[in-house]
């Protein structure tokens, strides 16, 4: 649970989640999802300590439950494969539940939601896999 692999993978994939994360809600889906907002629960500004450890504690989870399913097999699309699941399971799943159970967004809103889940998190799990190759026991090669 505490290999290198998991760790290095944990905090690099903490940093492409913040940083990815803001590009897509915080500049790129701004105006977009202002228009499908129903109740505007946001905080401004957002309190960015808790949110890097929400992130360092979703990449550690990520990244440990990857090193789980990839058995030993790590890449780039294994991981993507990896992330779009939990994409899926978060922005589909949770996304609407929560349409079903609140009043934060339209169903445009959490059907965009849902493919931006998708995207990020198999991005964010083709970033796992990587570190996981890359920091992985060197096979001989002839």
């Amino acid at each position: 649970m505490f290999s290198k692999q998991n760790l290095l993978a944990t905090v690099v994939a903490t940093v492409a989640m913040f940083v990815l994360g803001f590009l897509i809600w915080g500049v790129a889906t701004v105006d977009f999802f202002e228009g499908h907002t129903i109740t505007n629960a946001m905080k401004d500004p957002p309190d960015f300590p808790i949110l890097i450890l929400s992130n360092l504690i979703a990449a550690f989870a990520l990244s440990t439950i990857y090193g789980k399913w990839a058995r030993g097999y790590h890449s780039l699309g294994g991981g993507f494969q990896f992330g779009v699941w939990i994409g899926i399971f978060m922005g589909l799943g949770m996304g609407l539940l929560w349409y079903a159970t609140s009043e934060i967004m339209d169903l445009t809103g959490h059907l965009v939601e849902a493919v931006l889940d998708i995207v990020y998190y198999g991005i964010i799990g083709a970033v796992i896999g990587l570190m996981y190759k890359a920091t992985g026991p060197k096979s001989d090669e002839a």
